[in-house]
Formats: structure tokens, sequence, C-alpha cells
């Protein structure tokens, strides 16, 4: 399992705008083979900041969402809704039960 959480730090004028457009890409994202979960949560502690947790079944549907349609166009619209660059971190784990 392959976990992804991408923080993102949006332009306050540009926030609205971005959770909007980026519902489309959470929608498309939560309907690809391989994919387990996919959420945007805003941060509590830092104004514009939201997390986007993502979890996959294995690197083959990271790699193939990285390649999706809805993926590749919401990143080449990213900068603009951006105040920073994107920290993204990759786990690979495993549920305990």
């Amino acid at each position: 399992m392959i976990i992804i959480h991408a923080k993102n730090y949006v332009n306050a004028a540009k926030e609205e705008e971005f959770v909007n457009e980026i519902q489309q890409l959470i929608s498309a994202s939560k309907a690809e083979s391989g994919n387990i979960s996919y959420e945007l949560f805003k941060d509590t502690a830092e104004e514009h900041a939201y997390m986007m947790v993502e979890v996959w079944q294995d690197l083959e549907a990271v790699d193939a969402h990285n390649k999706s349609k809805h993926f590749t166009s919401f990143v080449a619209k990213a900068p603009e809704y951006l105040s920073r660059p994107m920290e993204l971190k990759v786990f690979n784990g495993k549920q305990i039960k």
C-alpha cells in the first residue's frame, strides 16, 4: 500500500477557486483502479494550507494516476493557486488489523 501526503499552500486570494478546482481531481481519482482513498483536509493550524492524503494499492496504481488526464491537467494549473511549492511525502505501508 502506498500512502501519499501532499501539502498544498494556497494563495489566499485563490483559495475558493483552488477548492472548487480540486474537487474534479478528487472525484476522478477516487474512481481510478487501485485507489483506496483520496481525501483533502484543511489544516487547522496553518491558514490556507491543505493536505491531500492518498492511499493506493501499489506503485503501479500511483504511476497510472500520475499519468492520468485529470492529474496532469490539475498539476498544470496548480502553480496559479499555490503560494509556495507543495510538500510531498510518500510512504510504503500496510494496514495493521
